[in-house]
């Protein structure tokens, strides 16, 4: 059984390598893979008769920089979340050393006097030299640290599996697949670069100039993934693999074949919604509970006889916090008839790992039922849960019946939990259903626009946005959907944080706009020629600074004292 997996998820591997070494997110490294094998061409024929020494090592080079590339990205991928964690290093700091080396090695292409110095680490190993295969090796290992492709479902699956631990024989499987298939086309597009080199003239003829291009395009990769400048181009092309990796996920759930023991029936309920109990198959236990609130610790096996609800939720998440509104009545109505509520707590920001944080945004959104402090994801990962929020509803017998994800629909879940009530005791009287008006937003809107570098894919303004501080300025329009900044910001992968003269324009489409802001100040919020100023201290939490009775189009400017930090806004 376990070769018939492994082999299924080799084959899952090779083609969504495959797939992700022609998408759209390649781009920026096609370049120097191109001219990287014509340099080493230039290279070799330094003198009218060329070595058969030479020829070997320009004919190796295009597999040594793939290589290197393909085993650096996998082994960061696969165990650099892991490394972080336990040294005291910045998050980053893979990603600006491997920045750093790609500029020393463009230096050294273009200045014979720098690639020697360069060499003097491997003179150690006799006739094998930097220049020659070394050389192409490191300019791999380099690409390999910068090179962040599309997350499809296989990246994805991989990423998890590194990020919480769970690497074994199938996922070490899975990510050299990945990582075989990924270098395939890469390979052909090194082999090209080297085939023109050996029959175009001018690399044979003007050396000099194409050892310089050479450098400057690797110099010109590095600046640009510096200041993000390489995601605008892949916004900008079309994923036409977006299909590829969507049949590829049908295929098969790589992450339900990584997790030991996950029910593919859960998986199933979780991906097709219904109005009916199911039977999903046994609930995963609760485990790896960093600390419990409200409660002493709780296991599902002592819970037998009672309907549990897990609801997976993130404290400064607007959908959640929508969500948690509906729980709560759950919980007060049907509490002494048999419901038990879970709150698994699965945080999103670096600053949601913190218990305290918890515990006070626990306090304001008046969550009463028990909490679960799910820091290292051990039950996320359990549930093969994706989404916040997320409700698990389990019967008296331990066995999931129903799978919510996401906001809405909430009078069904609540029929299906008073079924599984009357199920566990026909003989008790239930209330009335709840009364809570379901706030989910049922019109189009501007979504969720995180403000860090990370993942701030609608960002707008001028510089690009980059890792440290920096002055920005608004462009003369902001496009629909997208925000700007001004004045000095220090940005971080998760959020941005005020300096001097800061702020934020963001042109939406809502009813309801939320800013999660962190730290001691002032922030005001102008929208339609109307200012207000809010006085934020503590730890981040939402801000509410529009409220409307329906969605409208507006432009909405916000400006931060200094210290204060932003990481996202949310709509309803």
């Amino acid at each position: 059984m376990l070769e018939v997996a492994l082999v299924t998820l080799i084959l899952i591997g090779l083609v969504g390598g495959l797939i992700t070494g022609i998408s759209p997110c390649v781009l920026p490294v096609l370049p120097v893979i191109f001219l990287s094998g014509g340099a080493q061409g230039a290279r070799s024929g330094k003198r009218t008769v060329v070595t058969a020494q030479a020829r070997r090592r320009a004919a190796r080079w295009p597999y040594v920089v793939v290589a290197g590339l393909a085993l650096s990205f996998s082994i960061l991928t696969l165990l650099g979340t892991l490394v972080l964690s336990a040294l005291p290093l910045p998050k980053d700091i893979i990603r600006w050393t491997g920045l750093v080396v790609l500029v020393l090695l463009g230096v050294a292409t273009m200045v014979p006097r720098v690639q020697e110095v360069l060499e003097k680490p491997f003179g150690w190993i006799p006739q094998r030299r930097a220049s020659g295969e070394h050389g192409g090796f490191v300019l791999g290992l380099a690409l390999g640290a910068v090179y962040v492709p599309c997350a499809g479902p296989v990246l994805a699956a991989i990423t998890v599996a590194g990020a919480t631990g769970r690497i074994g024989v199938r996922t070490v499987g899975l990510t050299v697949a990945f990582a075989v298939g990924t270098a395939i086309p890469l390979l052909v597009f090194a082999l090209a670069g080297r085939g023109v080199a050996e029959r175009v003239r001018a690399f044979r003829t003007r050396q000099r100039g194409v050892r310089i291009a050479a450098g400057l395009v690797v110099i010109g990769l590095a600046v640009a993934l510096t200041f993000n400048v390489t995601d605008a181009l892949q916004r900008a092309v079309p994923d036409y693999t977006a299909g590829l990796n969507k049949a590829l996920t049908n295929t098969g759930n790589t992450s339900n074949a990584l997790a030991p023991g996950h029910s593919a029936a859960l998986a199933d309920c979780a991906e097709e919604p219904a109005s009916t109990l199911r039977d999903c198959g046994p609930a995963p236990a609760i485990a790896g509970i960093q600390q419990w609130l409200n409660t002493t610790p709780l296991t599902l096996s002592a819970l037998k006889g009672r309907v549990v609800l897990v609801d997976f939720w993130a404290y400064s998440c607007i959908n959640c916090q929508r969500a948690i509104t509906h729980v709560n009545a759950w919980y007060a109505a049907y509490r002494s008839h048999g419901l038990v509520v879970i709150g698994v707590h699965a945080p999103e920001y670096a600053f949601e790992h913190v218990p305290a944080n918890v515990v006070a945004g626990a306090r304001r959104l008046h969550v009463a039922y028990p909490v679960a402090l799910d820091n290292a994801f051990t039950t996320w990962t359990a549930y093969g849960n994706n989404s916040w929020p997320a409700e698990y509803l389990i019967d008296a017998t331990g066995r999931v019946r129903d799978v919510a994800l996401g906001e809405g629909d909430y009078s069904t879940t609540e029929v299906l939990i008073r079924q599984l009530l009357n199920a566990a005791d026909p003989s008790g009287t239930l209330p009335p259903p709840t009364e809570v008006a379901d706030t989910t937003p049922t019109t189009a809107q501007t979504p969720e626009t995180y403000l860090g570098g990370q993942r701030a894919n609608t960002y707008a303004g001028d510089p690009p946005l980059a890792p440290g501080t920096q002055t920005y300025r608004y462009p003369a329009a902001v496009p629909d959907d997208a925000y700007a900044l001004t004045g000095r910001w220090t940005a971080t992968t998760e959020s941005i944080t005020a300096v001097q003269g800061a702020g934020i324009r963001l042109n939406y489409l809502a009813g309801n706009i939320y800013l999660d802001v962190g730290g001691t100040g002032t922030l005001t919020a102008t929208v339609g020629g109307r200012t207000t100023t809010y006085h934020v201290a503590g730890a981040p939490n939402i801000y509410p600074l529009l409220h409307r009775t329906a969605a409208e189009r507006g432009l909405l400017t916000v400006t931060l004292s200094p210290g204060l930090s932003a990481y996202s806004f949310t709509f309803g």
